[in-house]
């Protein structure tokens, strides 16, 4: 959808629907703080979106960490309005489809990500699950999960 307008030269701007994320209240007790559902594999088009819909009295995030296989081709920097996010890369199995937001020294988030191309289902499920405050399950878990029909 069409942004704030066009650029001279023709050159045009757009923003990304509203994110499908949801959040752990309160304090979780897992290794998850919630999910998040990108429609693309595009960190560059789909952080700010992300970004830009967290509340803003956590503070501001100003580092994400990303899995290099599900990321592999991301900008060590991203533009978010009003300054760039840091991201840092990882291969650490415990942290594969996931995204850690930090915030700064306030603390930070760990999320699910789920694959672009999951199925209504199963995001859902994922969605919901990585959302509650009891779950114990890694993000490699509850994928391999819902990946099986479980879910």
């Amino acid at each position: 959808m069409p942004a704030d307008g066009v650029f001279p030269g023709g050159a045009r701007t757009y923003r990304m629907p509203v994110p499908r994320l949801t959040l752990t209240a309160g304090v979780g007790h897992g290794p998850l703080d919630g999910a998040w559902w990108p429609r693309c594999d595009l960190l560059e088009l789909e952080l700010p979106a992300l970004v830009g819909s967290l509340d803003p009295d956590l503070g501001t995030v100003t580092r994400v960490t990303v899995d290099t296989v599900a990321w592999p081709d991301v900008p060590r920097t991203v533009s978010t309005p009003g300054r760039p996010i840091e991201v840092a890369l990882s291969d650490v199995d415990t942290e594969a489809h996931a995204i850690a937001l930090e915030y700064g020294t306030v603390g930070h988030r760990n999320l699910l990500v789920i694959p672009p191309g999951q199925s209504l289902a199963a995001a859902t499920w994922l969605l919901t699950r990585a959302a509650d405050p009891g779950n114990t399950l890694s993000a490699t878990h509850m994928l391999a999960l819902a990946e099986a029909g479980f879910a």
